[in-house]
């Protein structure tokens, strides 16, 4: 049994039953061709909530509703009307289909909109985690041979995003560091503890600002570097052609990238610290009138043992930080030149983020370790 029909006086009551699918349709145009609508006026039509029914059942009844419209026999919907018959309608006209929200759905928009984005931020969690783990299970494969690590990838990564970042990454050093001893000088002289501008250089520079500023400037531009150079190599299907010669991605663009950026910014932090002491000694000198030999004695006497190794331990994890984000966003890029730009920005901005979060929870760990 596919419908069941009950006449109400020039009524012709139809209800659906059984299952509507591509398989059924001969015993479906069996059963609808019993169905009379002689003297009919009008032709209603119940579909049971639950009724299994596929596109091809749908386009049936359609086709059937039409004809009884086209004899003269209007057709009402005893219920809710299929979403089936809405679609088929909308892909003649080509207009999208109209379903206002009901009161219900309307009540509970921001609960449902707000469902959607945890659910969005929960698979988004997942798909980082995924990738993580196959990073690290690559790179423990990778461990087992010297030649799947590619020490020429590493090579050319570490001249990239290190050697040639050199430049940029002195100058800020330098500036900054004028700019916090010039402040601290002219809050000092009026206290007549101008010695301690060198303290504050010193371990500012060494603990937080070497590392960080080094972190920050290497993400806005080796960051940004690593999800442009995957983003395009997705838009070309490069990353798609490895897959089908059985070379994993992950061992030949992400895992040299890291690696790279794990050496490379430690070097950086270490020269970072250095042109920032030597940019303090050059304020001190100019501003303070304060020898060198001084300089570098109240720098010896400034500097606990762990002072210096407390910025250099975070250089590693922040590259790590650095490059994940950046590979990550650019295997994410998909189908358009504007997605890679979205997401080179995103890969840009999480790298900070992560960069700050990261260099906050060391402060904390730090201080409850008292170092």
């Amino acid at each position: 049994m596919y419908l069941s029909q009950r006449r109400n006086g020039d009524n012709l009551e139809v209800e659906l039953q059984g299952s509507w699918r591509g398989g059924d349709l001969p015993a479906i145009e069996a059963e609808l061709a019993t169905v009379s609508l002689d003297g009919t006026s009008a032709l209603r039509v119940r579909v049971p909530e639950g009724l299994p029914m596929d596109l091809a059942g749908a386009w049936r009844l359609h086709e059937w509703l039409g004809e009884a419209e086209r004899a003269g026999v209007p057709v009402q919907f005893d219920g809710a009307r299929p979403g089936q018959i809405d679609l088929i309608e909308a892909s003649k006209t080509g207009n999208r289909p109209a379903t206002p929200p009901s009161s219900s759905e309307s009540r509970f928009e921001p609960v449902s909109a707000l469902g959607r984005h945890v659910t969005r931020r929960w698979l988004s969690l997942l798909a980082a985690l995924d990738f993580i783990g196959q990073v690290t299970f690559t790179g423990l494969r990778a461990c087992t041979s010297w030649r799947r690590l590619r020490p020429i990838s590493i090579a050319r990564h570490v001249y990239e995003t290190g050697i040639t970042a050199i430049p940029i990454v002195s100058l800020i050093a330098f500036l900054i560091t004028l700019i916090i001893a010039y402040i601290a000088a002219q809050q000092a002289r009026e206290y007549g503890a101008e010695i301690f501008v060198v303290d504050i250089v010193t371990v500012g520079v060494l603990r937080e600002l070497g590392v960080l500023l080094t972190a920050i400037i290497v993400a806005g531009r080796s960051g940004s570097a690593f999800a442009a150079e995957i983003g395009a190599m997705k838009l070309n299907e490069e990353v798609d052609a490895l897959h089908a010669i059985g070379v994993p991605p992950h061992e030949v663009l992400i895992l040299p990238r890291v690696i790279g950026l794990v050496i490379a910014l430690p070097l950086l932090t270490v020269i970072a610290d250095f042109i920032g002491l030597t940019g303090g000694a050059l304020l001190c000198k100019w501003l303070l009138d304060m020898p060198l030999p001084l300089y570098l004695d109240r720098v010896q006497d400034a500097i606990s043992p762990t002072t210096f190794w407390v910025g250099v331990i975070k250089a590693p994890v922040f590259g790590l930080l650095i490059a994940l984000s950046g590979t990550y966003r650019g295997l994410q890029v998909r189908g358009s030149s504007r997605e890679l730009g979205r997401l080179t920005t995103v890969a840009v901005v999480q790298s900070i983020f992560l960069v700050i979060f990261a260099n906050a929870a060391f402060a904390v760990v730090f201080w409850q370790l008292d170092i």
